[in-house]
């Protein structure tokens, strides 16, 4: 394992336990993942439709749940900054996924542990 090393489990239980509570961090991490990108093409949205009006149009902003007027040419930096941050998480989260998708690999082959659906296709094979 690279990055989270679990104990070694003392049963077939533990082995099950810790495989269940991998799989839910990575399913957390791809919900999290969906929301940035959600996030991140809002904003993209929000910057396509500004760039070609005037700058000096009024411009509404949402800032801590209080809606702030400012101009095109005040928030458009800001919406641009934003995107690129969440370019910048979503990176992060991205590469996260795939340690964490690679530990639960890992663990799923050192146990030989089968998902239902595995076992079923093995079945049906025979």
């Amino acid at each position: 394992m690279s990055s989270t090393a679990a104990p070694e489990p003392k049963n077939e239980q533990e082995v099950i336990g810790i495989y269940r509570q991998m799989n839910s961090e990575l399913q957390s991490m791809v919900q999290s993942f969906t929301k940035f990108e959600m996030d991140r093409n809002e904003h993209r949205l929000v910057e396509e439709t500004l760039e070609p009006m005037d700058p000096d149009r009024r411009a509404f902003r949402l800032v801590g749940g209080v809606l702030v007027e400012r101009t095109i040419r005040e928030v458009l930096p800001t919406v641009t900054e934003n995107r690129k941050r969440l370019d910048d998480l979503i990176e992060q989260v991205k590469t996260q996924m795939e340690a964490k998708q690679k530990d639960v690999s890992e663990w799923k082959a050192k146990y030989n542990i089968k998902t239902q659906e595995e076992v079923d296709a093995e079945n049906k094979k025979r």
